[in-house]
Formats: structure tokens, C-alpha cells, sequence
């Protein structure tokens, strides 16, 4: 989903560089909540680093569009969803300037639709469903991978409601929706079972240091008059 130079007119391309501004301005702030323990330092750099080489994979999609993992709900549960928006915003600040993967010009853009968006969905799918599941060490599972999943078309939605607006290449509408809201709600399921299967493996062998795992709830210990009951 790296929007590339042009795409967008300039109007809408500074407005969502507002936007990533903002939006990176208030994480820096929060994320002191949420990095309080020196020993989740390198969980922040695994976690970039995972997200750098799993979105250097595009594929095209049409209408000039390409997809890949974007990794949102993966950060935000992973260590916070200040953290996490931190992380992408620096993955993605790299790959357009040293790889020429997404336009300077559109780099706010980006931030936008792959950090803001996916992580403020992916966390708000998880956390709402960490309220209704049982909340045991699997619901933190199923709960991010139901959260990368939502995540991943509704950054494609709110990508083509900015082509709407500040469209500036000339492809019909329809057919941009078709490529980005289809192909990414297939690749939210591949993003999904990503998402669940890495949560799971550090819940396995390290779940002090998921953030997401401080909403799990212990099972209620049963009473004696209760067990004789």
C-alpha cells in the first residue's frame, strides 16, 4: 500500500502529513507509558525490524496499486499502540528514503494509512474483543489476529476514500476500490494468521514482554464450599 509521488494531489498529501505529524507527536508522549521496563528494548527493535522486512514485500494489485503486510495490530499488541506507531512511522521513514519504497511526498500519506490507521483499528479491534473473549493467554492471540485482519481493508477503505478527494492520476474510481478493499481483505487474512502465530510464539516463551498480554484475565479460583457445591 506505499503510495507513491503523485498519486495523491498535493492539498491531500499535506493534510495527511498533518495528520502523521500529529498523530507521531501524541505516540511520542504516550509511549513513555508504555516503555517502562529497559528489558522490552529489544522487543521494540524486533519488532521494527520484522515489519521493515515483511512490508519490503509488494506485490502489484491493480489500478497502480501494490499490497503487502502492513503490521499495525502486530506493533500494538507487541508493545504498545503508541510504540508500535512509532515503529512503522520509522520503517517507513527509511524505506522512502533509502529505498525509494513509497513517495517523500507521500510519506505522510503512508503514515497515515499504514501506521495510524492500522494500529488505531487493530487495537481497538483487539482490545474490544479482549472485553467480550474469556481472557485467557489465547483470546490475546485470536484477539490480534482478528484485529490485523479488520485492520488491513479498513487502511485500503480510508486509502480510497483519499483518492476520492485528492485523487490526482487518472483511474476510475471503481476499479481503484475493487484492487485495494478486495485484494487487501485477502491479504488481511495472511496477515492475520502472521499476527496470531508470532503473538502466540511470545506468549509461549516470553509473555512478560506483550504488551497485550497485561489484559489477560486469571482464572477465578474456585472456593472449597464452591467445589463441594
Amino acid at each position: 500500500m506505499h503510495v507513491p509521488d503523485g498519486f495523491l494531489n498535493l492539498p491531500t498529501s499535506i493534510a495527511t502529513g498533518v495528520v502523521a505529524a500529529g498523530a507521531i507527536a501524541v505516540a511520542l508522549r504516550r509511549s513513555r507509558s508504555e516503555f517502562v521496563d529497559d528489558r522490552k528494548a529489544p522487543m521494540v527493535g524486533i519488532v521494527a525490524t520484522l515489519i521493515f522486512a515483511a512490508q519490503m514485500i509488494n506485490f502489484p494489485v491493480g489500478a497502480g496499486t501494490s499490497g503487502h503486510l502492513m503490521g499495525g495490530a502486530l506493533a500494538a499488541v507487541l508493545v504498545g499502540p503508541a510504540t508500535g506507531l512509532l515503529c512503522i512511522s520509522v520503517v517507513l521513514i527509511v524505506q522512502a528514503f533509502l529505498f525509494a519504497d513509497g513517495g517523500i511526498t507521500a510519506l505522510g500519506t503512508n503514515i497515515t494509512l499504514i501506521g495510524v490507521v492500522t494500529v488505531l483499528v487493530g487495537w481497538g479491534v483487539f482490545r474490544a474483543l479482549m472485553l467480550l473473549l474469556p481472557g485467557r493467554r489465547w483470546s490475546v492471540a485470536v484477539a490480534s489476529a482478528v484485529g490485523a485482519f479488520v485492520s488491513v481493508p479498513a487502511a485500503a477503505a480510508v486509502f480510497v476514500l483519499l483518492f476520492a478527494i485528492g485523487g490526482a492520476v487518472p483511474v476510475p474510481l471503481d476499479a481503484v476500490m475493487a484492487a485495494m478493499v478486495g485484494w487487501h481483505a485477502v491479504i488481511g487474512l495472511g496477515e492475520a494468521v502472521i499476527t496470531g502465530l508470532i503473538v502466540s510464539a511470545v506468549l509461549a516463551t516470553r509473555p512478560d514482554l506483550v504488551y497485550g498480554a497485561r489484559f489477560e484475565r486469571p482464572a477465578r479460583v474456585r472456593s472449597a464450599a464452591e467445589v463441594r457445591a
